[in-house]
């Protein structure tokens, strides 16, 4: 045991350092170092690990409901893409008259759609404190009543799975239909600006990167506290023997909530982060597929260990950048060869893998 605290702390000294370096020094060598420098990293670069950074803080929020608590969320996206639209709201009440139809109130899309006056649920959107404050509670809310009626419900299992699937499935179609007023099929986009600064410029990405990265890493630290203390051993004692928890006078249910609204909160918060580097939230991000993508993330990097996730969110999306523009044809064959492979013979994923090398090394 004491080898495996070794090992666990080691990793997860090395994964923060990792981040640190990532967060600080990619966006000194974009801004400060000349676009000839060899240690220059181009907006594009710069945009790509901003967008991985945020991943990693998505599948760190599923691995603490599924690796911790044994929830397994096949609808997990939901709340990353409800956090995205979020912060797509408030962009678009930052355009004003810079759109295409030059409306001050209304986003072109409602303009084009003969919208006569902003929907009640768009108001207050203007405001940064509103908009942030609505990116953890609207996934948080929603996490709240799922959770509160499957959980008291004692759903559990496969059951549970396929509900949120379904949750995240009845979403997508309901942000697709343009009488929702939030773009339809086309999503939000052609943002301008955030807190009055270019959207497009160099040194906002790299800002964005930093708080990606910053965020992420104090989400880590306090998740790490999290699962050790007294409530985070019973959430793991849950997932171990819940009808033993349960016999002992837990509410199991209430632990069970408090972790999937924290989750929830937390995907919220990566999504986001991610809008204003994509430049885009539509609801394809709704998909079933992309919550499936989530989960194959935390099994490859190993569930259970908070880092793991952040391992495998990177290396995974990473592979799919270099195979989608090699071969895009055949990167979902990839990701479910990767998948089964990690399913077989990697039962506990990368970090597993490490930590059992490390081990024979010290017996």
């Amino acid at each position: 045991m004491k080898l495996t605290g070794l090992g666990q702390d080691k990793t997860a000294t090395a994964v923060l350092a990792a981040l640190a370096a990532v967060t600080f020094i990619i966006p000194f060598c974009n801004l400060v170092l000349p676009a000839d420098s060899p240690m220059h990293f181009s907006a594009y670069t710069v945009s790509l690990l901003g967008k991985y950074l945020t991943f990693a803080l998505l599948g760190l929020s599923l691995d603490l409901v599924w690796g911790y608590c044994g929830i397994l969320a096949l609808g997990h996206g939901a709340f990353f893409a409800l956090g995205g639209y979020a912060m797509g709201m408030y962009l678009m009440r930052q355009i004003g008259t810079r759109g295409v139809y030059g409306d001050p109130l209304l986003p072109d899309f409602m303009v084009f759609l003969n919208w006569k006056e902003l929907p009640w649920y768009w108001l207050g959107f203007d405001h940064f404190w509103f908009s942030m404050l609505m990116v953890v509670l609207v996934p948080g809310a929603l996490a709240f009543v799922f959770g509160w009626l499957a959980f008291r419900s004692r759903v559990t299992g496969v059951y549970l799975s396929i509900i949120t699937q379904a949750l995240t499935y009845a979403l997508l179609l309901a942000f697709f239909r343009n009488e929702m007023g939030f773009g339809g099929n086309n999503g939000l986009t052609d943002f301008k600006e955030l807190l009055g600064f270019n959207i497009q410029s160099e040194a906002v990405r790299a800002v964005l990167l930093m708080m990606s990265g910053i965020t992420l890493m104090t989400a880590f630290l306090v998740c790490r506290w999290l699962v050790n203390t007294k409530l985070g051993r019973v959430v793991t004692a849950i997932r171990d023997q819940e009808s033993r928890v349960r016999f002992l006078g837990y509410r199991v249910e209430m632990f069970k909530l408090w972790i999937f609204v924290f989750a929830a909160m937390l995907a919220g918060v990566a999504g986001a982060l991610y809008v204003p580097q994509v430049g885009i939230i539509n609801p394809s991000e709704f998909s079933p597929l992309n919550s499936l993508e989530i989960v194959i993330w935390v099994a490859m990097g190993g569930r259970g260990t908070l880092y793991g996730a952040i391992i495998g969110a990177v290396l995974v999306n990473y592979s799919k950048t270099v195979l989608t523009g090699l071969m895009p044809e055949i990167w979902l064959f990839s990701l479910g060869a990767v998948f089964v492979i990690v399913t077989v013979l990697l039962p506990d994923g990368i970090v597993g893998l490490l930590k059992h090398r490390l081990q024979e090394q010290h017996s």
